[in-house]
């Protein structure tokens, strides 16, 4: 993912706030080692005022004074070091002071971005995304099968949950792992504490990892977000918000029904998941309706939209909340 200029910004800017603290850092140390140490600063005069001394004989043609100033700098350098040594401070103590050695705080090595880099921008990413509510422990590690019953059958196809859910998980890896070369929708229905929250979250925590921008939203937060700019276009906060709802490189709509729904919602949902087809940016929905339900409150043309362009992927079985809730009593 290309980062936006206000993005990649607003990381650079953090590596000069780093910079500037370690440079006071090293600053602070300086004058702690001159005041207990004043013939250190004796020293660091005298290789101030060698260097410019024999950078006037260099201009001036002598041939031998780079060979000299270098053996004289080593003999007061060696001085420096036993000094710093005789008053009780590291050998390294006023070296430069970094938070990454490997990019010294500049987040390049070369022309190839550094690993603190990479690091910075997931976390940004993450930071706007909306997810910072949800658990660390919602991710694929996590996701337990065991909770999805070989016995407990769809009517429609007569698959088991398990079944169905090894399936889905498949589907899931492939959308991570081909995120970069295909795009994908996806589309989760089933009743209540089937795990498509939970499951659009994994998913969302894998590709933020892979450097994508990642947008989540429950219902009712994204067409108040969309409201906001249509009735208030003054608001800039709104307005980039929606330019980010409608740009990010996946977009979540967690509880898809779970708004008060009207003509307005309806319009707006049918213009959002459209615009994000026609850019070819992906989309995960989640819900508890039905997919007749689906139609009649969020119109023909949106339906036809997304059963066309996403994967649907029907999740059954029991509450797992209830059954997390169960065994842990049973557990103690």
């Amino acid at each position: 993912m290309a980062l936006k200029n206000s993005q990649y910004y607003a990381i650079m800017r953090e590596y000069e706030k780093t910079r500037m603290k370690n440079h006071d850092i090293q600053n602070a140390r300086y004058e702690e080692v001159y005041k207990k140490l004043p013939e250190f600063k004796t020293l660091d005069e005298s290789i101030s005022i060698l260097s410019v001394q024999y950078g006037k004989k260099l201009l001036n043609g002598d041939e031998k004074a780079l060979s000299s100033l270098k053996e004289e700098l080593e003999i007061l350098r060696s001085s420096k070091k036993n000094l710093l040594l005789s008053g009780g401070f590291p050998e390294d103590y006023l070296e430069p002071v970094y938070d990454c050695p490997d990019c010294k705080d500049t987040g390049y090595i070369g022309n190839e971005k550094c690993h603190c880099f990479k690091h910075a921008i997931i976390q940004l990413l993450y930071e706007q995304s909306n997810m910072k509510e949800f658990p660390s422990e919602a991710s694929f590690d996590n996701f337990s099968l065991d909770f999805y019953s070989s016995t407990q059958y769809d009517k429609t196809t007569g698959r088991s949950a398990r079944e169905m859910m090894e399936d889905t998980l498949k589907i899931c890896r492939r959308f991570i792992d081909t995120f970069d070369d295909e795009f994908q929708n996806l589309f989760f229905y089933g009743s209540v504490g089937v795990g498509k929250t939970f499951l659009s979250t994994c998913i969302a925590r894998e590709v933020m990892n892979r450097e994508h921008s990642v947008l989540y939203f429950s219902a009712p937060q994204l067409f108040s977000a969309l409201a906001q700019t249509k009735f208030d276009r003054n608001n800039t906060d709104a307005k980039n918000m929606s330019d980010y709802i409608f740009s990010c490189d996946l977009l979540i709509i967690d509880d898809l029904g779970s708004e008060y729904t009207n003509a307005f919602t309806a319009a707006q949902f049918f213009s959002c998941i459209n615009e994000r087809l026609i850019h070819r940016k992906s989309t995960i929905i989640s819900t508890n309706l039905s997919l007749e339900s689906l139609a009649d409150l969020y119109t023909e043309r949106s339906f036809s939209r997304i059963t066309s362009s996403y994967a649907m992927l029907k999740m059954i079985g029991d509450d797992i909340r209830i059954k997390k809730k169960l065994k842990h009593r049973e557990d103690h």
